[in-house]
């Protein structure tokens, strides 16, 4: 009987991997989050649009609001990036100049430098734009716990399934907190101010 043995190891690894994230992203009164023994965010190392090298360390002394998507994304990208800039025209300007969103894509295939850029900026001259190779896009994605995986669709193009979180990392890089998907952009700003931005 070895489909029953299958299904039941893959929905324990379900219920694992499951459990992790929801131990990560645990709140806590006041709408912050905590990390609870899962590591969220860290070290990374990508090209922005102009095709020069960015680590995690270059954005130290401001807090970075980041998300993981791509350019040919038909509605959940453009929808959150658009709402984080409409989030940071409701922040007064000195806690506006503390914050930089980072899109990072999760399709370094087709998200080139000068693309990735280019999509960033369209939201907001604040708007950083990041690729990278796949090895380096990966690891990125490790460090956030971020779920991405490519699903073919008609005439050999294809999309990619990914998770839709914004991370709110603080001025030492350390992790703060998520804002959910779907928080609209007075939320995203409360939120961000809840920080400390």
């Amino acid at each position: 009987m070895p489909r029953p043995k299958l299904l039941i190891g893959a929905l324990a690894g379900c219920i694992v991997i499951g459990g992790l994230i929801a131990a990560a992203l645990v709140l806590r009164p006041g709408g912050t989050a905590q990390k609870s023994g899962v590591q969220i965010g860290g070290p990374f190392a990508l090209t922005n649009g102009a095709g020069k090298p960015v680590t995690d360390r270059d954005f130290r002394g401001r807090f970075m609001l980041v998300y993981f998507g791509y350019t040919h994304c038909p509605d959940a990208c453009p929808t959150t990036l658009s709402d984080i800039g409409a989030a940071l025209d409701k922040l007064p300007k000195e806690a506006r100049a503390r914050v930089v969103p980072v899109f990072i894509t999760v399709d370094p295939a087709r998200d080139t430098p000068g693309i990735i850029g280019d999509y960033a900026q369209a939201f907001g001259p604040e708007f950083v734009g990041l690729t990278g190779s796949d090895a380096a896009v990966a690891a990125a994605e490790k460090e956030y716990h971020v779920y991405a995986a490519k699903h073919p669709l008609a005439h050999g193009d294809y999309g990619m399934d990914h998770s839709s979180i914004l991370y709110v990392m603080g001025p030492d890089g350390g992790f703060l907190g998520v804002i959910s998907d779907g928080a609209k952009p007075g939320e995203i700003a409360e939120r961000l101010l809840s920080f400390g931005v």
